[in-house]
């Protein structure tokens, strides 16, 4: 396939748009995607890291080969989340662009699609950098590292997917808040990134074990330090698409009610 043909796809004409937005802001994002993961692993993986020794609960890693490959996942789920509020919801409501799109011959799954192309390819960005710092920083003891980038983009599409539904069915963004007070941040704080889930109470573990962004840690984990177990991260990879896909199906009937006449 050329690449005229590629353009020429009706989704990405709808990922163009986006990118050439980013193209005139991407300046803005350059230093907190860069300095953010640098002063974290900075902080937790080489500051506390210092004080908190191998043990059996870490499965007898550094803090640092432990915490690295937690934040590179939970970073895809923010970027995620990120990307699939705002502009979503200002895409229908505020500035309308989805109603642009929609008065020329792209369909709604063609709009919805595109957005979450360009979603992806955000979290692949963020990602790479975080993946790269974390080599850096001596936190990848495996080959199987190359595999995390894409094990980081099934994770933020688990959330971006979803949250992306959430926000079309919006007026306003007023649960926006609340998503990230309720969700996102427990979700950062107790699935995994910085201390292991076996460490919680019995009920509150199987909470964790249910929340994506567990799956989605295990599995970068696993990959970064080489440890992969191919029936669990079948299941870990399954149990993030199966977000993903039941997200985009809700997405696209709330995408078809807006923006079909």
């Amino acid at each position: 396939m050329t690449a005229a043909t590629l353009h020429s796809l009706p989704a990405v004409r709808s990922y163009s748009y986006w990118v050439s937005q980013y193209r005139r802001t991407w300046r803005g994002s350059v230093v907190s995607t860069v300095v953010s993961p640098v002063l974290y692993l900075a902080a937790m993986g080489l500051g506390l890291g210092t004080i908190v020794h191998r043990s059996p609960a870490l499965g007898g890693l550094t803090y640092l080969q432990f915490i690295g490959p937690g934040l590179l996942a939970a970073t895809a789920m923010q970027v995620g989340a990120g990307e699939a509020t705002y502009p979503v919801l200002a895409s229908f409501k505020w500035l309308r662009l989805y109603h642009a799109m929609a008065a020329t011959p792209l369909l709604p799954v063609d709009i919805l699609v595109g957005h979450l192309l360009w979603m992806a390819t955000r979290i692949t960005m963020a990602s790479t950098v975080y993946l790269a710092v974390v080599a850096a920083f001596g936190g990848v003891a495996s080959p199987w590292a190359v595999l995390a980038l894409p094990a980081c983009i099934v994770t933020g599409l688990a959330f971006a997917a979803p949250i992306t539904a959430y926000a079309a069915s919006r007026e306003t963004d007023n649960g926006f808040a609340a998503l990230t007070r309720f969700v996102v941040v427990p979700m950062f704080l107790f699935s995994g990134v910085f201390f292991p889930v076996s460490q919680l109470p019995e009920a509150l573990r199987w909470v964790a074990y249910a929340t994506p962004l567990w799956h989605g840690v295990d599995l970068v984990r696993a990959l970064t330090t080489g440890d992969v177990r191919f029936a669990s991260a079948v299941g870990h990879v399954g149990y993030l698409s199966a977000f993903g896909i039941v997200g985009f199906v809700v997405a696209l009937r709330i995408y078809r009610r807006k923006l079909e006449v």
